[in-house]
């Protein structure tokens, strides 16, 4: 069962003074990249939330965004540091002077600069807050993984018909096949009786000649490994692990086999049936870039 790497989910709960919300917004990444953002004071808990998220996620971009909020909010107290708005407030007229310019030095001008005013952070303990954030974390990541599996689902059934018809599109040159180096010995032979008209050439040499190029256009070998790269993609579409990495490196291995094909058999019918699968296996990466 397939993956996307696409979704979203929500989820809130309450306990021990505060109310905890976290939503997981998730995107296409080649591994797993996890990007969290929660209130400073709680920078703690970071660590836990990424490993109970790789416990369900492989691959993806997922930003974390966590709210924690005080269900009774009390006054925090604030705190000035007097000297250092001081070193602040001579610098500043020191300055002014320097430069022979009027210097407008206003008590809330200080309190706006880096570090002069300071709110006490609120008091909390982890282990008591961690049910309540892991609660709210449990709840988002079931909505993230529920509609990262039903757009897989969607995804998987779009590939398997796609695989379909690159099967039957084989099927049509595993049948052509045969009759390549047949034709193509013929039409060689054709040629050479006309540039050697009335020369005598050794018959022997001749075929063994047309056997070797006949055996150059001979594309039995990639037909078999492309068929069997077909396999191994319809059982990785079945199988319970994530596939996304798998099914990429299968598609350029399909890939490599059908442009052989295509190079190797310069025949108009199997060209035709080459681009045909050229542009599903196309769609088909496209596709994939999204599975986990």
């Amino acid at each position: 069962m397939l993956n996307s790497m696409t979704g979203y989910g929500r989820g809130e709960a309450s306990g021990a003074g505060k109310t905890v919300t976290v939503e997981l917004k998730a995107v296409n990444q080649r591994f797993l990249d996890l990007v969290l953002r929660l209130p400073r004071a709680y920078g703690a808990l970071e660590e836990r939330i990424r490993q109970e998220l790789k416990k369900s996620l492989s691959r993806g971009r997922v930003e974390v965004f966590v709210t924690i909020k005080e269900d009774n909010p009390e006054k925090r107290p604030v705190s000035v540091d007097t000297g250092l708005a001081m070193a602040y407030y001579n610098a500043l007229k020191e300055l002014a002077q320097n430069l022979s310019i009027s210097a407008e030095i206003t008590a809330a001008g200080l309190l706006s600069l880096p570090e002069v005013i300071a709110v006490a952070e609120p008091e909390w303990d982890e282990a008591t807050l961690w049910p309540v954030v892991n609660e709210a974390l449990a709840t988002a990541l079931a909505g993230l993984l529920k509609m990262r599996q039903v757009e897989g689902q969607r995804l998987q059934v779009d590939l398997e018909a796609r695989a379909e018809l690159v099967r039957s599109h084989l099927e049509a040159i595993r049948e052509r096949a045969p009759e390549i180096p047949r034709e193509y010995a013929a039409r060689l032979r054709e040629r050479v009786a006309q540039l050697t008209a009335g020369l005598a050439l050794d018959p022997g040499r001749l075929e063994m000649e047309v056997a070797l190029l006949a055996d150059r256009a001979d594309i039995t070998e990639e037909i078999v490994r492309l068929a069997s790269h077909l396999e191994g993609m319809t059982a990785a579409i079945a199988g319970s692990e994530p596939a996304g990495r798998r099914l990429d490196f299968i598609l350029q291995e399909m890939w490599r086999e059908i442009s052989t094909i295509g190079s190797k058999a310069g025949d108009l019918a199997i060209s035709h049936l080459v681009v045909a699968v050229k542009g599903e296996l196309e769609k088909m990466r496209e596709q994939v870039q999204n599975i986990e």
